[in-house]
């Protein structure tokens, strides 16, 4: 519950910070969190080429805000580079959200699941992504939260990763979508539906 207080505290200060003119651009490759937080921050550099998984594997053994980074990097440079592995086997998920995935996605039968967009970028298509903000909120040694405020297609919006450490690395437990919509509540509630 403190992690959520705190995540909300940290969205609401990165979303003013995005409406609000930038007084100063923070300085390229900055990765603290106040940094992270500040309007107008580049989360990677734009043009710094396609991202891999591979590197966003790597990201999650560091810390949350670099595990975060790497997944919005691939926004910012055109979109994910690679094909996802088979649903409900991602490493970038934690055990409970690749459960939950992969059984929403067995139970679509071959027809779209519960969940019918990316879930990072909350879109179908893309076009001018930016990360206008990014904070972080560490709630323990294995918690920790991230609100991001990006544009895409000329629309701001939020998502807040919620993060667990599982065996050494940082893992996606859940994404809330612009602070109400829970994707890990979403496919849970799918899952009691069908019994």
């Amino acid at each position: 519950m403190r992690l959520l207080t705190s995540l909300a505290a940290v969205a609401a200060c990165a979303a003013i910070a995005a409406c609000s003119p930038s007084e100063e651009a923070a300085p390229a490759g900055e990765t603290t969190a106040d940094a992270s937080a500040s309007a107008g921050a580049v989360v990677p550099p734009i043009g710094s080429g396609p991202v891999t998984r591979a590197q966003i594997y790597a990201a999650a053994a560091e810390s949350p805000e670099a595990f975060a980074r790497a997944i919005f990097a691939q926004y910012v440079n055109g979109g994910p580079s690679e094909p996802p592995p088979p649903p409900g086997q991602d490493p970038m998920f934690s055990r409970t959200m690749n459960a939950l995935i992969g059984d929403d996605f067995r139970a679509a039968n071959g027809e779209v699941g519960t969940i019918e967009f990316d879930i990072f970028c909350q879109c179908q298509d893309q076009d001018g992504f930016v990360v206008d903000s990014m904070a972080v909120a560490q709630g323990d040694e294995n918690t920790a939260g991230v609100s991001v405020v990006f544009t895409n297609m000329g629309i701001q919006k939020t998502a807040i990763l919620e993060l667990v450490r599982e065996g050494g690395n940082w893992k996606v437990d859940d994404v809330e979508i612009g602070m109400t919509n829970s994707v890990k509540d979403m496919l849970m509630a799918a899952a009691e539906a069908r019994g």
